[in-house]
């Protein structure tokens, strides 16, 4: 039933992509000691059990979420429910329903008392179940309000729910953040009488073996929750924006002390945007209409944009060119004239940002350098003309040719006055590269290595002298 995985050493899940199909790959080897072997695979169950020791006796029962009879009050709910359209369980089951009946079917009777797993109250949006996406959009909502309903009952006052939902890449690139069956899942949530609190995202999904190129989960995102307040107010949509306007940035900002990494920010500052919407009775629109949760997740990411533009405002006059000129032209050619037009706005020329060793202008065209064309030999202290443009590619090209390693620090160390600078710089540049210009190999470099700056931080931290070619003197 699995089939041989050799990155792990050991048998994989015969369903990779949710459905079944004949795999001629078998996970069973003659030699005992090769890759794909049995024993391999069984062994990373036994690692499991050896090390799994509870302290507590646990109980499982069978039943639909909106029911939750029987649960004792005061319960600590985490749960992990059917993200919208993505997988239909039911169907899946039935694959390993029909050998587990022949198998176990005698010892656990009321479970195995049907020919095939129960579908009809299955709480997935699948169209040819309900008569097309809208019903089965709105037997999603319904059933998901039901089942977050008990849950806000059910629940301990002193401890936050936490709820996890997952993104398909494709519904990020189709629709962000913002996609339909985000929106209908937080619109269950808020129904209930929950306030989303806080979002957190969590990589639980490899993009290799034979999930490499296919529509797999792109990151999952847990949900803090806890219940809305008998006394929340009723608020205008005005109103909702000024405080988001209000509350949003220190939060983002919060988030980037933390190093979230860029790719993951959109989903992290649902969290703190979410805690605004979602604390009112209701926003209303001008039609005195509620709000859309679509429509304030939309809100959110705008306001998440203009926060990351305006941090632009705080960079030099030549730093802040290279991002325009970037996002109009990536590191392709343009004309002198519009360069020049860029450059004038921001109080400079183009050839004070070319003897900033950021571009390349010759006979009536412009370009910015790539990283492959900067001076290897380039130290931040002897240059007269530094820009935080200049101080983040020298990083990045260091950290994509060595990671995290003695000369990535020595050079994080020796701009540590415009690190913070650095750090913001490759927000917008992680940006402009995945959202604006669609540039994946660009962004992953900006997003790597805000993914590894704590490490990075704490590996330049231990230097102290970053004169010579090697360190001296290491704090562990």
């Amino acid at each position: 039933m699995a089939t041989s995985d050799a990155a792990f050493r050991g048998g994989a899940c015969p369903t990779p992509e949710y459905t079944i199909a004949y795999t001629g790959n078998y996970t069973t080897s003659a030699d005992a000691n090769s890759t794909g072997n049995f024993g391999g695979a069984v062994e990373w169950v036994s690692k499991v059990l050896e090390y799994f020791v509870p302290r507590e006796t646990g109980t499982v029962v069978q039943k639909e979420a909106q029911e939750l009879d029987g649960v004792p009050s005061g319960a600590v709910f985490s749960t992990d429910p059917p993200y919208y359209d993505n997988i239909n369980y039911a169907d899946l089951s039935d694959y390993f329903y029909i050998w587990m009946k022949k198998t176990i079917g005698v010892i656990f009777p009321e479970n195995f008392s049907t020919v095939q797993t129960p579908k009809s109250s299955e709480l997935v949006a699948s169209p040819y179940r309900h008569g097309g996406k809208v019903s089965a959009e709105e037997f999603f909502m319904n059933g998901m309000s039901r089942a977050m309903v008990r849950i806000a009952d059910t629940t301990n006052p002193d401890f936050p729910a936490t709820i996890y939902y997952a993104f398909k890449q494709s519904e990020i690139e189709k629709e962000g953040i913002s996609s339909t069956g985000w929106a209908t899942f937080l619109e269950a949530v808020i129904r209930a009488g929950q306030v989303v609190v806080g979002t957190w995202p969590m990589r639980t999904e490899r993009d290799t073996g034979f999930k490499a190129g296919k529509n797999v989960l792109a990151n999952s995102v847990v949900l803090v929750c806890r219940k809305k307040e008998s006394t929340a107010e009723v608020i205008t949509r005005a109103e909702f924006i000024r405080a988001l306007k209000r509350e949003l940035p220190p939060a983002i900002a919060e988030l980037q002390a933390a190093n979230i990494a860029p790719a993951d920010m959109p989903q992290s500052a649902i969290g703190p945007g979410m805690g605004v919407f979602s604390r009112y009775k209701a926003v209303l629109e001008s039609d005195d209409n509620p709000m859309s949760v679509k429509t304030a997740l939309q809100l959110i990411n705008k306001e998440l944009d203009e926060y990351l533009g305006g941090i632009q405002g705080e960079f030099d006059p030549d730093t802040r060119f290279a991002i325009t000129w970037f996002e109009q032209n990536g590191l392709k050619t343009g004309e002198y004239g519009t360069a020049n037009s860029i450059a004038t706005a921001r109080g400079i020329s183009v050839e004070s940002v070319k003897h900033a060793g950021i571009v390349e202008s010759a006979a009536g065209k412009v370009r910015i350098l790539s990283r492959d064309e900067l001076d290897e030999d380039w130290q931040p202290h002897n240059d007269g003309h530094l820009t935080v443009w200049e101080c983040l590619q020298h990083l990045v090209r260091l950290y994509e040719k060595d990671g995290i390693s003695h000369e990535t620090a020595v050079l994080l160390k020796k701009i540590s006055a415009q690190a913070e600078a650095v750090k913001d710089l490759a927000y917008c540049l992680y940006d402009i590269s995945a959202n604006k210009r669609k540039d994946a190999k660009e962004a992953t470099a900006y997003n790597a290595l805000i993914a590894d700056w704590a490490e990075l931080t704490k590996a330049a931290a231990a230097i102290h002298d970053t004169s010579g070619d090697r360190q001296t003197r290491l704090d562990i």
